[in-house]
């Protein structure tokens, strides 16, 4: 029976972020990004979150390669935690590569791993598979998309990709995406982050005159927030800067790192004297500076949030400052962001931040840019990726008005597998997945249990009784003591403390009756009748701890 080749998602289906997609052919695998989610409202306490690799741990030594489509965090930020699971070979455009050098330093891996770099129309050799760099436009500098030749066929994945005509790296390669589809495409993977948008997405020199608009007659200090890895809007702000005369100073981890990669690299042209070190800007008239931060999604402690709750060093926040916030928010950040922008307007500061002022584009394919590259490949199999259900349906439906049959639209999930020949393409059950969680330096070891012991915790708070018996007749020596933690403010319900001390005591008392000495049932004993008479009183069911010590 002949090998079909599998294409399994690890991470963006159904979700924002983490994307991953393995596609195995036989004794090769090869991984195309490796990214990473942030955590939602039910996280307490999760910094990120990384898509299940247990699948490739097992298959490590058929894996030939990983491919990366552009340095955005949604898909190379999980590159680290891979490495330290299974090694294989990265592959990547120069900037991408600059950003995941990076990465790997920060993990001590950078002699661990052996990071490529190619050029938009290279094509790399991989097992059985034959991988071409495509230049594509995106919100970020060498973005690419993949041509993966295999022996059943070859499989198109765009990417995060738009249709930029005025782009700084040039135009998207719409001849090569042509000549694809003459040759025949057995199966196209393709963005869904726009689906839903009708027309193009405009172009990101529009900005650049949004910028000269803010720019213009403005005496106060400017601030701009924007993602780090938009080399192309960075320049933007610099030359506009440069045109009035400003000074440029840049603040965040982040955004110092992609300057410094992106200037080493060509890809940032910085004029000389305008850039400043942050630890300066006091001696700059306001009227003549530009702070350029971190913080475009709210992030806790980022360089924007330090500044509106007085955190910075540097910047303190006040009425002589304009606030430009160029970027739109990641679904599930609207609240911190809203969080800034209300501290920021607390503080005097003027802030910018309305769509309409055209400070952000978009870099994905609204609607009409997808019927072009559906048009272009005309793929036999069509895989919508990279969003939530809604987007995924969206796809598939516009696919289905330019002509494709329902029945070569695959809407997967992670874990799935699609199993494709030359000529069919079909379910395959499915491999482990799902969301690893990562929280502080801890990586795996916060799972379902832990999440909803912080849940419970930081809804109703906890309660902990604890009780010092004698280890010769188990009689009471002191106790029982209640000490409660975000449930109760004690000083407030000293009858509530007392009466919970005697309801424990009666459970201890009981248990001494039937001759019951066994401490699980003694804990039991103290939870169930604590919890029930919490409930029924205060309609709140806090976390229970009995603490029993023999003495």
């Amino acid at each position: 029976m002949a090998e079909k080749l599998k294409i399994i998602p690890l991470g963006g289906l159904n979700e924002i972020g983490k994307n991953m997609t393995v596609l195995e052919y036989g004794k090769d695998i090869i991984i195309v990004d490796c990214g990473l989610g942030f955590p939602d409202d039910e996280m307490y306490g999760v910094d990120l979150v990384i898509a299940d690799m247990t699948y490739l741990v097992k298959n490590k030594d058929k894996i030939r390669g990983m491919f990366l489509t552009h340095g955005h965090e949604d898909h190379i930020g999980g590159i680290p935690y891979a490495m330290e699971q299974f090694r294989c070979p990265i592959h990547a455009t120069r900037l991408t590569a600059g950003i995941v050098q990076l990465k790997l330093e920060e993990h001590q891996l950078q002699n661990a791993v052996h990071l490529f770099t190619h050029e938009a129309g290279e094509k790399v050799k991989a097992g059985c598979f034959t991988v071409e760099f495509i230049h594509v436009n995106h919100s970020i500098a060498d973005a690419v998309a993949f041509a993966i030749k295999t022996p059943v066929g070859t499989v198109v994945m765009t990417g995060d990709f738009k249709i930029d005509a005025t782009a700084e790296d040039g135009m998207i390669d719409l001849a090569r995406f042509g000549a694809l589809g003459k040759e025949g495409v057995l199966a196209l993977l393709c963005d869904s982050t726009n689906v839903e948008r009708q027309g193009y997405t405009p172009s990101e020199r529009t900005v650049a005159g949004s910028f000269e608009r803010q720019f213009t007659g403005c005496n106060k200090r400017i601030i701009v927030t924007t993602f780090a890895s938009n080399a192309f809007r960075l320049q933007s702000l610099i030359t506009v800067a440069k045109k009035f005369g400003r000074k440029v100073a840049v603040t965040g981890r982040s955004m110092e790192n992609i300057l410094k990669v992106s200037t080493e690299l060509g890809y940032l042209k910085i004029p000389a004297g305008t850039l400043v070190d942050i630890n300066q800007i006091k001696q700059i008239p306001n009227n003549k500076l530009v702070i350029v931060s971190t913080g475009s999604q709210g992030e806790n402690m980022s360089a924007l949030y330090r500044m509106a709750f007085s955190g910075h060093r540097q910047v303190e926040i006040t009425a002589s400052d304009r606030v430009i916030i160029s970027a739109s928010a990641i679904p599930g950040n609207e609240k911190s962001i809203g969080k800034i922008i209300n501290e920021l307007y607390r503080k005097g500061a003027e802030v910018i931040y309305d769509k309409l002022e055209g400070l952000h584009v978009s870099g994905h394919a609204c609607q009409e840019e997808l019927k072009i590259i559906h048009g272009l490949l005309k793929p036999r199999f069509f895989i919508p990726v990279h969003g939530e259900q809604r987007h995924l349906q969206a796809h598939s439906r516009l696919a289905q008005t330019m002509g494709m049959d329902p029945k070569n639209i695959f809407i997967s999930d992670i874990g799935k597998v699609l199993e494709l020949t030359k000529a069919t393409c079909k379910w395959g059950g499915t491999v482990p997945s799902g969301r690893i969680l990562v929280d502080g330096t801890g990586v795996g070891d916060v799972g379902s249990v832990v999440l909803r012991d912080r849940k419970h915790l930081a809804q109703d708070g906890m309660l902990v009784v604890v009780v010092n018996i004698s280890s010769e007749d188990g009689s009471v020596i002191t106790g029982p003591d209640i000490i409660t933690r975000g449930f109760v403010y004690v000083k407030e319900s000293e009858n509530l403390m007392e009466e919970l001390r005697v309801i424990a005591a009666h459970a201890i008392d009981r248990c001494s009756q039937n001759g019951r000495s066994d401490w699980s049932v003694l804990k039991a004993n103290i939870k169930n009748d604590l919890s029930g008479y919490l409930f029924k009183t205060t309609k709140r069911n806090p976390m229970i701890l009995p603490v029993i010590m023999e003495i």
